[in-house]
C-alpha cells in the first residue's frame, strides 16, 4: 500500500528565505532516494534539495521564485510500501509559514546610539535586536518606538545583517511580500547610500559610516554616443559589490608591497607533480599549485603574528587559534572564496587536492554555504593571469589578504654577481586600526623567508 510523504528542506547553514531557481521534477515523475527535487541559490552558492525517500512525485509545494527556509515543504512524493516499511526518519521540524502569512512583529527595543568600530558616536542604528544575540549593544526601551506600526517587517537574520551594516531599517523600503524587508532591499539600500542616491533625504547615507555625503552618481544616456548592451550583473556580482563597496568604504586600507625568491619552491612544485603524475591523472591526488605552498607559508606566518589572525568587534581584538584560509576562485558567475579548513593541520599535497575539490564546487555553483563561513585570512592569487601589483580589498571581519600576481624570472645580486631569480609579487592589505606599517613589512619579510626556504616554517 502506498503512502503520502512529505520532502522538507534539510539543513542549508542557517539561511532564510532562500529563492528555489529551478525545478528538477515535476507531478508523476519517478524519484529515487537522493535525487535532486529543486534547487536553491543562497548568497553565493546553488544547492540541490534531495529526494529523502524514492517514489512518485505527487505534488510540488514551490514554484520558481518562492522562497523557503528550513524545514520548509517542496514536494509530496508516494512512497512504494516497500520504502513505506522502512524505519521512518526523525520527523522534521515544521515547515515555516509563508513570508505573506507572517504579521510585523513588535521589536524588543528601540534605536540607540552605538560606537562605531572607530570609538566615534554614530547615528542610531536598526531599532530592534533579538534577545540572546551575541554583540548587541544596551538598549533603551522607548514605547513609541515598538507600536507596530512603526517596526520594520523584516525576519530577525535580516535585522541582524542591517545591524552589522548600521543600517536603520526605518528607512529601507521592503519590496518583498506584505512589504516585508529582504536581505536584497538592504544592500540595494547600502549601494544607493554609497552612490549618494537613492535613499531618503533625512536619511544618513551610512549610520555606522557616519554618512559619506557623497554627489549623486552621474545619470547618463549612453545610447547617443553609439551602440550599447545591457547586461544584468549575476546575483554573485550584486552581494559582492555591496559588500566590497562596504569594506573598501569602513575599512582603512593600507596595502604593503613585497617580493619572494620562489626559485627553489617552484622546482620542488614541478617534482612533486611529475613523481604524482600518474595518481593526479586518476584523480586521486591534486596537481600542486604555488597557491598551495602559500597556504602553508601564511600559516606559519600567522602563527608568528598572530594579529594578523584576527577580527576587530568595537573595542575588542578577538585571537584566532584556528587557522581556516580563503581562497578566492574564480567563476562564470562571479568571484567565490571557499576555506580551506584547519589548514594548519594538513600537508601540501592534502592541502592541494582539497584545493581542488572546493575550486570545482565554486565553478559549478554547488559550493556549501559553511564552505565559505569561518575564513581567518584569504589569499587573491593572479599569478596565472598576470600583472606586477594591486591592491585586494580585506574581506571583513578579516583584517588582512594577501594579493599575489604572476611570478618573473629577474636578475637579483648574490653578493658577487647577478643570478637569474624566479621572483613572486605579495601585495599584503591590511586594516590600519589593527596593524601598523612596521608589523606588515615585518610579516611579508618572514613570508618571503619562508617561500625562499619553506624549511623555516617547522621551525
Amino acid at each position: 500500500m502506498a503512502e503520502l510523504k512529505e520532502a522538507r528542506v534539510p539543513d542549508i547553514g542557517g539561511h532564510t528565505d532562500v529563492p528555489v531557481i529551478e525545478l528538477l521534477v515535476q507531478p508523476g515523475d519517478t524519484v529515487a532516494k537522493d535525487q535532486g527535487l529543486v534547487t536553491l541559490e543562497s548568497d553565493k552558492a546553488t544547492m540541490e534539495v534531495p529526494a529523502p525517500f524514492a517514489g512518485v512525485v505527487r505534488e510540488l509545494k514551490v514554484k520558481l521564485g518562492d522562497t523557503v527556509s528550513e524545514g520548509g515543504v517542496v514536494a509530496v512524493i508516494e512512497v512504494a510500501e516497500a520504502a513505506a516499511a522502512a524505519p521512518a526518519p526523525a520527523a522534521a521540524p515544521p515547515p515555516a509559514k509563508p513570508a505573506a502569512q507572517e504579521p510585523p512583529k513588535p521589536a524588543p527595543a528601540a534605536p540607540v546610539a552605538v560606537p562605531a568600530e572607530s570609538g566615534a558616536p554614530v547615528p542610531a542604528l536598526a531599532p530592534v535586536a533579538e534577545p540572546g544575540q551575541p554583540g548587541i549593544p544596551p538598549m533603551r526601551f522607548e514605547a513609541d518606538a515598538v507600536l507596530p506600526e512603526k517596526v520594520p517587517y523584516a525576519s530577525p537574520a535580516v535585522r541582524l545583517f542591517a545591524r552589522e551594516l548600521g543600517v536603520d531599517l526605518a528607512q529601507v523600503v521592503g519590496k518583498g511580500r506584505g512589504g516585508r524587508i529582504m536581505k536584497e532591499d538592504v544592500q540595494a539600500f547600502v549601494k544607493a547610500a554609497l552612490a549618494g542616491g537613492g535613499a531618503p533625504a533625512s536619511a544618513p547615507a551610512l549610520a555606522a559610516g557616519g554618512g559619506l555625503n557623497l554627489i549623486p552618481w552621474p545619470k547618463v544616456d549612453f545610447a547617443k554616443f553609439g551602440a550599447i548592451e545591457t547586461k544584468p550583473l549575476s546575483r554573485i556580482q550584486k552581494i559582492s559589490g555591496a559588500n566590497l563597496a562596504r569594506n573598501w568604504a569602513m575599512i582603512p586600507h593600507v596595502t604593503q608591497h613585497d617580493a619572494a625568491d620562489i626559485t627553489e619552491l617552484e622546482a620542488l612544485r614541478v617534482a612533486l607533480n611529475d613523481e604524482n603524475a600518474k595518481a593526479i591523472a586518476a584523480g586521486k591526488a591534486g596537481k600542486v599549485t604555488m597557491l598551495a605552498f602559500l597556504i602553508k607559508a601564511c600559516v606559519a606566518a600567522l602563527k608568528k603574528f598572530p594579529t594578523f589572525n584576527a577580527s576587530l568587534e568595537g573595542d575588542n581584538l578577538v585571537l584566532k587559534k584556528y587557522f581556516h584560509i580563503g581562497f578566492a576562485a574564480d567563476t562564470p558567475n562571479g568571484l567565490v572564496v571557499p576555506v580551506l579548513r584547519d589548514a594548519d593541520q594538513k600537508g601540501v599535497l592534502e592541502i592541494a587536492r582539497e584545493m581542488g575539490e572546493l575550486a570545482a564546487l565554486a565553478r559549478d555553483g554547488k559550493l556549501k554555504p559553511e564552505q565559505m563561513q569561518g575564513g581567518c585570512f584569504t589569499i587573491s592569487s593572479l599569478g596565472g593571469i598576470g600583472g606586477t601589483a594591486f591592491t585586494p580589498i580585506i574581506n571583513a571581519p578579516e583584517v588582512a589578504i594577501l594579493g599575489v600576481s604572476k611570478s618573473e624570472t629577474k636578475p637579483v645580486w648574490d653578493g658577487t654577481q647577478f643570478q637569474p631569480r624566479l621572483m613572486l609579487p605579495l601585495s599584503l592589505s591590511y586594516d590600519h586600526r589593527v596593524i601598523d606599517g612596521a608589523a606588515a613589512a615585518r610579516f611579508t619579510s618572514y613570508l618571503g623567508q619562508l617561500l625562499a626556504d619553506l624549511r623555516r616554517a617547522m621551525l
